[in-house]
């Protein structure tokens, strides 16, 4: 099943198409982050990098896991979209006491946050209290 997963699925992974175009751009293994995650880049051909978006070398991932953008850590996102060019672990600060580790974005999981109130948590929620009356047609308040 690994072959037709990796020719069937785009969501799980590097496709078959995603791998045939990395070997074709000569792409170089520049670093791994913490969840597995596996950066990628490509010189820019033509001559020296003038700025220009057009000229600038390629640069991507293979997500260890689900295609999920939110699972690129910071450091290496700024890193993708050409914000610097040294690899980050070159020149990260050691990480601060307070700092918590990274926690995927939970939208469509069942580890999501539900209100109270919301339809997913049974769309019952408190009652209102205090000044807050409910608007009635017809009536001559409001």
């Amino acid at each position: 099943m690994g072959i037709l997963a990796k020719i069937f699925t785009w969501w799980d992974g590097a496709t078959i198409g995603t791998h045939l175009w990395a070997s074709r751009a000569g792409g170089e293994h520049v670093g791994t982050d913490a969840a597995g995650n596996k950066y990628y880049r490509a010189k820019a051909k033509g001559g020296a990098n003038n700025g220009s978006y057009t000229q600038r070398g390629k640069r991507w991932v293979i997500y260890a896991g689900v295609n999920d953008a939110s699972c690129v850590p910071s450091e290496w996102h700024g890193w993708l979209h050409g914000t610097y060019d040294e690899v980050p672990e070159s020149h990260l600060p050691p990480p601060k006491v307070w700092e918590v580790d990274y926690t995927p974005n939970a939208t469509g999981t069942r580890q999501a946050y539900f209100p109270q109130g919301a339809l997913e948590r049974g769309g019952k929620r408190a009652r209102a209290v205090g000044d807050y009356e409910a608007w009635t047609p017809g009536s001559t308040e409001g």
